[in-house]
């Protein structure tokens, strides 16, 4: 029993000091993509066309990225000829409020807003969630049960996930809605009492991440239903996950609510190519 206590005091603290402190992330990390004119640490791909809907043009003919369709893959960095160099960097920070906010020209997404201050009274410091896995190849469901473990400890920030729609205060849903799913999801929306935050997670959710344009899927979460979140990734890391998820309640710290600004972005690209 003593060998148990003295092995555990040894290990010191494992929880990270997310929402304070510094994070610190492996090498192989890939954070949000950004996309540049040109960069020395791209990684040399050449082509017209990333293997995913990364690369996109606004309404106003800009070429942009679509943060909401990155598959987070080695082979979406490179060259795009006019379209530019895609890199990606350290920032976690990604998640929005709106499909459009994932859809960014300079490097920047619109990160999550908070809730209206009636509806944050309603939901008190807690909150908790019912899972529907819409179609999923079980990456995004992975992360999320990570989140319960010692390292992000979801409930200090009191947010569970609950057995019930009928618990719950909200559906994180992941996947890419394939046919045989719609109807459960429409039908665990309809048990979730109001008002429901509708969240959705992962590539597949957002935007069919690579089963795209199929017809055996919706390209995510249907246009008919709200969405009071959405967290990009394929994953997403479970810090992206708890950023949007604690903004959304605005529970972050004045420090950590900004946006990584752009050259800050390029700044952590550098640092990350220039790594031995």
């Amino acid at each position: 029993m003593f060998d148990l206590l003295r092995a555990r005091f040894r290990q010191g603290t494992r929880t990270s000091p997310f929402p304070k402190g510094d994070i610190d992330f492996p090498e192989r990390f890939r954070g949000l993509p950004v996309l540049q004119p040109s960069h020395p640490f791209a990684a040399g791909l050449s082509s017209d066309s990333p293997p995913s809907a990364l690369l996109t043009t606004t309404d106003a003919g800009q070429q942009a990225l679509d943060v909401g369709a990155c598959l987070f893959s080695p082979e979406e960095a490179g060259e795009y000829g006019a379209a530019g160099t895609v890199t990606f960097s350290r920032d976690y920070r990604m998640a929005s409020s709106t499909r459009s906010g994932l859809v960014t020209p300079t490097g920047e997404v619109e990160l999550a807003r908070a809730l209206d201050e009636r509806t944050r009274r309603l939901f008190g410091r807690s909150l908790r969630l019912r899972s529907l896995v819409a179609g999923s190849c079980g990456g995004c469901e992975a992360e999320m049960t990570a989140l319960g473990n010692v390292v992000f400890d979801l409930s200090r920030f009191g947010i569970q996930f609950v057995a019930s729609p009928r618990h719950a205060d909200g559906v994180v849903i992941t996947g890419a809605v394939n046919r045989n799913m719609r109807v459960a999801l429409e039908k665990t929306l309809e048990a979730t009492p109001a008002p429901k935050l509708v969240i959705a997670v992962g590539a597949c959710a957002i935007s069919g991440g690579p089963f795209r344009g199929s017809p055996e899927i919706s390209d995510g979460v249907p246009s008919g239903i709200h969405v009071d979140l959405y967290i990009p990734g394929c994953p997403p890391h479970p810090l992206t996950m708890l950023d949007g998820l604690l903004r959304l309640l605005d529970r972050l710290p004045a420090e950590r609510l900004g946006a990584m600004r752009v050259g800050e972005q390029q700044s952590a690209v550098t640092e990350a190519g220039s790594a031995p």
